[in-house]
């Protein structure tokens, strides 16, 4: 997954493409490559790494056609190579494809095409299955063998393809992937983003889920699912090639929050089998190595660490195994207590965190079973780890991380759940349950994005503020110090998050009116003495009885807060455990706006570094 970029035109094809690739480069990479029609075969050429490699060998002024394919991966099924980088091939070239997403079958396609055709893969990816469908279905009509390929496949995807039968011809195919037609001069383009073709294109089409598009020259015709020709309204575009590379938003950081609905979906739905059971790719642990355990240790920095504090709450609660939580820099100096009946958790999302990676390798110097959950494929957490889960995120630009968490926490909720069923303590029951909560929280993403002007009326009602407070119990402790951090990240204010019950011990004495306080009360599942929110509406209370301000965030039906807090952002109703995926969001919406009014430099904040490679 991650740029596509076709072009269909009189000449020059490898130019266009290759400067729609780095119109697309700011998605991150991790490998390119170009497929043209020539002389009868389609020729591939594609290398690791940067734009760069593939550019110099494909510097032959002979490779070049009329139309052509390219992409650049973030890798998904395989790790970074040559073999695995798009485009790929049919068996004798005279079908390629390039495509974001991901085929959930392709184990089972990938097994009959070799049994039945005789199809031996180059790859380790999921993406190959597509070209060879497609040759097995190719009778001379692209578009038609296009169709019956689609017919096999299940999952998310955008591909394209090309055939050498027909040189003049882009054949493509939406589901929930994105995917937009643009409309040139004597030419034309198809690409998963607009900036890859904004250099020659004013107008464009939106290609819709299910629909196919077939390319020439001189037409550009959308297909429904029905085989129906689909009339679309032309679209002009109206901002400039920075303002597309973000999809219309201001900031990278605003583009990646409403992302999240996307990664948590990618994230969770990858990892399903067709009963609906948990499979953890990527982790080989069996179910003795699973119930040998005796300690986990979370390690990580940041705002991987605070995933790492909802994590053990959740695994503690699921698997009922003692969890520890460790920020990295510290783990490695105070000579933990490991041994080979420890699992040890890296969480980062570079996978190049290097007091993470150095925690790491002192836990796995001492016997330690390390699995890392990280978002970058290849990197050197993932390489050194003995099991990798990895968050489906896509390339995070902001230095200020969104969806890399909300995607780690969906990871946490994975893995407590893989182990509880396998040591037997998580009922099937509770298991469904759970799985039902965590399948709904992308349309409830989408529901608070809904909130999302009255958060940016909050964040310039309260941006003169210089003292903010983050104050929670339970899970929402946790989701308090994301919150502090992410403000702090990018608007320079002094934010500073604690457990709501550590108040009346020192911090309380700082409460007064020039003071905000955001208290995260949304555990309200056990009701009675014990109540954790009962007892988050005594501490808002007590910090708004010295002039504190208060603004609570509690779910849909809270309202008893209202009478005691100064505002209440409300999120949707969820199970106490999932709760923490959904409140943090607000809060980072929130941090943005009061970033925003104050005129900072939100997606890159002064001395930070998205990628934190020294002790």
């Amino acid at each position: 997954m991650c740029g596509i970029v076709g072009f269909v035109g009189e000449e020059h094809a490898k130019e266009r493409i290759v400067e729609g690739l780095k119109r697309l480069e700011y998605r991150g990479y991790d490998s390119a490559g170009i497929a043209l029609p020539i002389d009868g075969r389609i020729e591939i050429r594609k290398h690791v790494g940067e734009l760069e490699n593939l550019e110099k060998i494909i510097a032959d002024p002979t490779f070049d056609a009329a139309a052509g394919i390219g992409h650049t991966r973030w890798a998904t099924h395989g790790a970074p190579s040559d073999v695995n980088a798009h485009p790929h091939g049919n068996q004798d070239n005279s079908i390629a494809i390039v495509h974001n997403g991901i085929i959930e079958n392709y184990q089972e396609i990938r097994e009959w095409l070799s049994t039945e055709y005789g199809v031996r893969f180059k790859s380790d990816t999921d993406s190959e299955v597509i070209a060879h469908l497609i040759g097995i279905y190719y009778d001379g009509d692209l578009h038609k063998a296009m169709n019956k390929a689609v017919e096999d496949m299940k999952g998310a995807y955008a591909v394209c393809a090309i055939a050498a039968a027909e040189p003049d011809k882009i054949v493509a195919v939406r589901k929930d992937a994105p995917l937009v037609a643009g409309l040139g001069n004597g030419c034309n383009f198809i690409a998963s983003d607009i900036p890859a073709m904004l250099k020659y294109i004013k107008e464009f089409y939106t290609i819709e889920n299910n629909e196919t598009v077939v390319l020439t020259k001189d037409d550009i015709t959308i297909y429904n699912e029905k085989g129906e020709k689909v009339k679309r309204d032309v679209l002009h575009v109206s901002w400039d090639a920075d303002a597309a590379e973000k999809e219309g938003y201001e900031h990278f950081m605003l583009k990646e929050i409403h992302e999240q609905p996307k990664g948590i979906s990618e994230t969770l739905l990858r990892r399903l089998d067709a009963n609906g059971n948990v499979v953890l790719d990527g982790i080989s642990m069996s179910k003795e190595d699973i119930e040998k355990l005796d300690r986990i240790y979370i390690v990580a920095c940041g705002t991987a660490y605070h995933a790492g504090l909802v994590g053990k709450s959740i695994i503690e609660k699921l698997v009922k195994v003692p969890v520890e939580v460790d920020v990295a820099s510290e783990f490695r100096y105070r000579d933990p207590f490991v041994d080979d009946r420890t699992l040890f958790i890296a969480i980062s999302q570079s996978g190049e965190t290097q007091d993470t990676l150095q925690s790491l390798r002192e836990a796995k110097a001492k016997g330690a079973r390390i699995l890392s959950v990280v978002n970058v494929v290849g990197s050197s957490v993932a390489r050194e780890s003995d099991d990798v889960f990895y968050t489906w995120a896509g390339p995070e630009i902001a230095v200020a991380s969104t969806k890399a968490y909300t995607t780690q926490l969906i990871c946490m909720y994975l893995i407590a759940m893989y182990m509880g069923r396998t040591r037997g303590t998580l009922s099937q029951e509770d298991h469904d349950r759970l799985l039902g909560e965590l399948k709904a929280l992308p349309e409830k993403v989408e529901q608070i994005f809904q909130s999302e002007e009255k958060l940016a009326y909050l964040a310039k009602k309260y941006q003169y503020k210089e003292h903010i407070f983050f104050i929670g119990r339970g899970m929402d402790a946790g989701v308090a110090y994301e919150g502090s951090l992410k403000l702090k990240e990018i608007s320079y204010i002094h934010s500073f998050a604690i457990a709501a019950g550590e108040l009346k011990h020192g911090t309380i004495a700082l409460m007064d009116p020039t003071v905000l306080v955001i208290a995260l009360a949304t555990q309200d599942g056990k009701i009675g003495e014990d109540s954790l929110y009962d007892k988050m509406v005594s501490n808002i209370v007590e910090v708004t009885s010295r002039g504190a301000r208060v603004i609570a965030l509690v779910k849909d039906g809270m309202e008893k807060v209202e009478q005691i807090s100064d505002e209440v952002i409300y999120i949707p109703r969820c199970a106490d455990e999932v709760a923490p995926v959904l409140s943090v969001i607000p809060l980072q919406i929130f941090a943005y706006y009061v970033a925003k009014e104050r005129g900072e430099n939100i997606d890159k904040p002064r001395n930070l570094a998205k990628s934190v490679t020294v002790e």
